[in-house]
C-alpha cells in the first residue's frame, strides 16, 4: 500500500551514520536505529499525543498512538492514520490528515521526537515520502448511492441496507462522521422513556412549540411535526444499537429536560458515529473515501446515479436507482456563507473542513429548489482562538455567562441566537463561562475542556476578577446575587427559570468564549418523506436529502440538540423512502 521515492532509501542509509538524537557510537555502524522501545508526547488539537515506536537496527516494526484528548472519530484516528503511514512508508514525508491538522501535526511531532531517541535521521526519514498507492476506481452499479458519510448520510445507508437494498456510500473527507464528529450536546426527543424514568413531564406538543419558537416561526410545520413525532423513536434505535443515550438534561430554547445525552455526559456525536460505522460494516456497506461526488445523473428527469471523483482524480460513474443526498451544510465555505450573510464577514467556524455546500449546489443543478438559504446559525460558545465549540449542555448543568466587567448579562438558556447576539454587545464580543469543581465532576465534556487547557481554573471570585482583569467586589456581587437567585427558585436579573448550581463554591473553571458560525438551516427543499423538490414544485424522482444539507425543519435558529434529531429521523425516512419507492 505504498510507495517509495526512488532513492530514498538508500540516501536514508548513506545519511544514518550521523544520526541526531543519538551519538553515533550508540548504535551499529550503518544501521539506521539504536534497537529497543522509545516513546515521546507532542501537544495535538486538545491536549498530548502520546506515541510509542519499537525498533530494529535497520527497520521501525510498530507505532501506537495514544490520543485521548483528541475528538473521537476525527483527531485520534487522524493519529492513528498517521501512524500506519509512517509504518508503511518507514519515512516522515506523510501529509495531513484533512481536516483534523493539528491532531496529524502533533502525531507526527510525537513520532519524530520517539525516532530522535532512537538515534534516527530525522531529516533522512523526512525524505522518504508516503506515497498511497493508487487504485483507479470503476464504474460501480447499485440500488442506493449516497453522498457524505456523516449522521445522516450514515442512518440513510442503514436503513436503505436494512432494508435488503445494496448501499453505496461516497465521503470526500478522510474520515466518516462529518460534522457529526463535532456534536457534543445530545439528541432531543419528548416522551421518552428516559424523561419518563427521571420525573421529567415533556410532551411532544411542547417539543414543536419550543423549536416553532426558537425557529422564528420560519419552520415548514410538517417536516417539524415530523421531527418531533419521530424523536423519541430516534433514541430508542441508537441506544439499540448501542450509543447509551440515557441522561436527560437541559439545552437552550428548551421548556423542559429533553436533552439525551451518553450517561457520563461525554459529546454526543463521536457515539454516534461510532454506533452507526459498526453497524453499517455489519452490513457490508462499502464507503468510498476521499471519494468526491461531481455531478448528479438524470435520465428522464430522474436521478440515475452520480459522477464522482476518487483520490486520485479519476472520474468513474455509480449508477442507482436512488441517490441520497447527506454532504452536510456550508458553515466551513465562507465565501458561500458570506454571499447570502454579508454581516457574517470574518467570523470563525465550528464546522469542519469538509462543510463546504457542495452537496446544495450539485441538487441546484438538476432543478433543486433552496429554501431558508440565508437563514444561518453562530453558536453562542466557542473558542475565540480556535473555533473549537463548547457544549451548551454546560448552561443547561448551572453554568452563567458574565463579561468583562464580572457581570452577568443574559439568560443563559435564551435560544442561541440571543444568547450569541448578546455576547457580541459586551466588551470586544467576549464572553466568560463560570462552571465549577462540582460541575465538572457531573459532565465529562466540562472535565475534558479542564484538562486540554481551554478552562482556566480559579480559586475564589477574587482570582476570577485578576483573570478578567475587573474589580473583585463586582465578581463576588455577581455571584452572590446569582446564588441567592438560585435558591429563592427567582432570577429577578434576567428571568432564567431553571435554576440548578449555586456557583458558590469554588475552584472555578473559566471558559473565554465568543459566537461562531455553526449551522446552516436553509438548503434543499425536501417533502416529509425526505424527497427533494425541484423548482417547479415536484418531486424530483429518485433524489433525496437529509441533514444540513435541507432547509426547512429549523426556520430561522436551531435550537441546540436538534440536529443530532434531524439527522437521524430524516436520515432514516430518507433511507426508508428511497428503498420503498423502488418496489
Amino acid at each position: 500500500m505504498k510507495k517509495i521515492m526512488a532513492g530514498s532509501l538508500m540516501a536514508l542509509l548513506a545519511l544514518s551514520a550521523f544520526g541526531c538524537g543519538k551519538k553515533a557510537d550508540e548504535k551499529p555502524a550503518g544501521s539506521l536505529f539504536t534497537a529497543g522501545t522509545y516513546t515521546a508526547e507532542a501537544d495535538g488539537h486538545g491536549g498530548k499525543i502520546k506515541a510509542t515506536i519499537t525498533v530494529t537496527a535497520e527497520k521501525i516494526t510498530e507505532i501506537t498512538v495514544d490520543a485521548p484528548d483528541e475528538t473521537q472519530g476525527l483527531g485520534d484516528e487522524a493519529a492513528k492514520a498517521i501512524a500506519s503511514m509512517i509504518l508503511e512508508s518507514q519515512g516522515l514525508g506523510v501529509d495531513v490528515v484533512t481536516g483534523a491538522t493539528n491532531s496529524s501535526n502533533g502525531a507526527i511531532k510525537a513520532i519524530t521526537l520517539a525516532l530522535e531517541k532512537a538515534g534516527a535521521d530525522i531529516e533522512a526519514l523526512k525524505k522518504v515520502k508516503y506515497e498511497k498507492e493508487t487504485v483507479k476506481q470503476e464504474d460501480l452499479t447499485t440500488d442506493v448511492v449516497v453522498i457524505g458519510a456523516g449522521g445522516a448520510g450514515m442512518a440513510a445507508a442503514v436503513e436503505a441496507a436494512s432494508a435488503g437494498k445494496s448501499v453505496v456510500i461516497v465521503e470526500k473527507m478522510p474520515i466518516v462522521g462529518g460534522n457529526t464528529n463535532r456534536a457534543t450536546g445530545g439528541i432531543n426527543a419528548a416522551e421518552t422513556k428516559y424523561q419518563e424514568a427521571a420525573g421529567i413531564k415533556d410532551t411532544i406538543q411542547t417539543f414543536y412549540d419550543d423549536t416553532m419558537k426558537g425557529g422564528k416561526n420560519l419552520n415548514d410545520p410538517q417536516l417539524l411535526r415530523i421531527l418531533v413525532e419521530n424523536s423519541a423513536e430516534a433514541v430508542d434505535w441508537l441506544n439499540d444499537l448501542g450509543a447509551g443515550l440515557t441522561r436527560v438534561t437541559l439545552s437552550g430554547g428548551a421548556t423542559n429536560p429533553r436533552i439525551h445525552t451518553p450517561e457520563d455526559g461525554s459529546p454526543v456525536g463521536p457515539v454516534v458515529v461510532k454506533v452507526l460505522s459498526q453497524k453499517l460494516e455489519s452490513l457490508g456497506v462499502k464507503i468510498l473515501m476521499e471519494t468526491t461526488a461531481k455531478t448528479i445523473l438524470t435520465k428522464d428527469g430522474a436521478a440515475v446515479g452520480i459522477e464522482a471523483e476518487d483520490a486520485s482524480g479519476n472520474k468513474f460513474t455509480i449508477s442507482a436507482k436512488a441517490v441520497i443526498m447527506a454532504a452536510g451544510g456550508f458553515g466551513a465555505n465562507s465565501k458561500m456563507v458570506e454571499s447570502f450573510r454579508p454581516d457574517l464577514v470574518g467570523f470563525s467556524t465550528t464546522n469542519h473542513a469538509g462543510a463546504t455546500g457542495d452537496g446544495i449546489t450539485m441538487a441546484q443543478s438538476v432543478g433543486a429548489d433552496l429554501t431558508d438559504i440565508d437563514q444561518i446559525q453562530i453558536h453562542p460558545t466557542t473558542d475565540p482562538e480556535s473555533g473549537y465549540m463548547f457544549t451548551e449542555g454546560l448552561r443547561g448543568d448551572g453554568a452563567i455567562l458574565i463579561n468583562a466587567e464580572g457581570k452577568r448579562f443574559t439568560d443563559e438558556l435564551l435560544t442561541r441566537d440571543v444568547v450569541s447576539a448578546n455576547i457580541l454587545a459586551q466588551t470586544d464580543g467576549i464572553a466568560y463561562l463560570v462552571t465549577n469543581a462540582e460541575m465538572k465532576e457531573e459532565n465529562a465534556s466540562l472535565a475534558g475542556y479542564v484538562k486540554k487547557g481551554y478552562a482556566v481554573e480559579c480559586a475564589s471570585a477574587a482570582d476570577i476578577a485578576t483573570l478578567l482583569g475587573t474589580d473583585a467586589a463586582t465578581v463576588e456581587a455577581t455571584l452572590k446575587t446569582y446564588g441567592e437567585a438560585v435558591k429563592s427558585g427567582t432570577d429577578a436579573e434576567f428571568g432564567r427559570t431553571h435554576l440548578t448550581q449555586t456557583l458558590e463554591n469554588g475552584p472555578y473553571f473559566i471558559l473565554k468564549v465568543t459566537p461562531s458560525i455553526h449551522h446552516t438551516m436553509g438548503g434543499l427543499k425536501i417533502d416529509t418523506e425526505a424527497r427533494v423538490i425541484g423548482t417547479d414544485g415536484q418531486v424530483i424522482k429518485g433524489l433525496y436529502a437529509a441533514g444540513e444539507v435541507t432547509g426547512g425543519v429549523h426556520g430561522g435558529n436551531r435550537i441546540g440538540g436538534n440536529a443530532v434529531t434531524d439527522i437521524i429521523v430524516f436520515g432514516r425516512i430518507a433511507g426508508q423512502t428511497a428503498a420503498a419507492d423502488m418496489k
